[in-house]
């Protein structure tokens, strides 16, 4: 793997993105995008997580964050491995239609992945691009906010709920965040 969109600095401020694999759209179920919120605020309470910004989308999601611990890469690994994990065990503890397609797209990326198991959730790569201007961190805020716009989800960031964009308006918001 190209190391270009690595975490180098450990204590640095990033830019991420979490692809699922496959482009699967699992998020477009509210109780999967709450498995993220609750991973992001479990993790901002209790890891080290500074989260300035987020947007989920229907099959990736992208972060503004930085770690009080210098250890952004391990933050990162655990949140992933928990979400997927909540994922698959909400997958089989509901009444999910799309089970049986969504366990063959993830079986199929585990099966040429050797650190996987029998499913796969994410992909390996996090786009990771450090954040070291201000002209870098509002041109990547304006992109995660308007991500939702984008998708003709909502006319006004804002209005999406799952995002950053809420608290940077002072709105009611699902997730706290930190002050940039």
């Amino acid at each position: 793997m190209a190391d270009t969109y690595q975490i180098k600095n450990q204590e640095g401020l990033y830019y991420l993105t979490f692809q699922v694999v496959g482009w699967a759209d699992i998020f477009s179920r509210k109780i999967y995008r709450d498995i993220v919120i609750d991973s992001l605020d479990y993790s901002r309470k209790n890891k080290g997580l500074e989260l300035f910004s987020y947007v989920i989308m229907t099959n990736h999601i992208h972060l503004i964050v930085r770690s009080t611990k210098g250890d952004l890469s391990g933050t990162v690994r655990d949140i992933k491995k928990h979400i997927s994990k909540q994922v698959f065990k909400t997958m089989n503890e509901i009444s999910e239609s799309r089970r049986e397609w969504l366990e063959i797209i993830f079986k199929y990326h585990a099966r040429s992945n050797k650190r996987s198991s029998l499913m796969q959730f994410w992909t390996h790569e996090n786009h990771a691009v450090e954040l070291t201007t201000n002209k870098m961190i509002q041109s990547r805020l304006d992109y995660i906010h308007q991500n939702p716009v984008r998708a003709a989800w909502v006319c006004k960031p804002e209005d999406y709920m799952y995002s950053s964009a809420r608290n940077f308006a002072d709105l009611e918001s699902l997730l706290k965040i930190d002050e940039i």
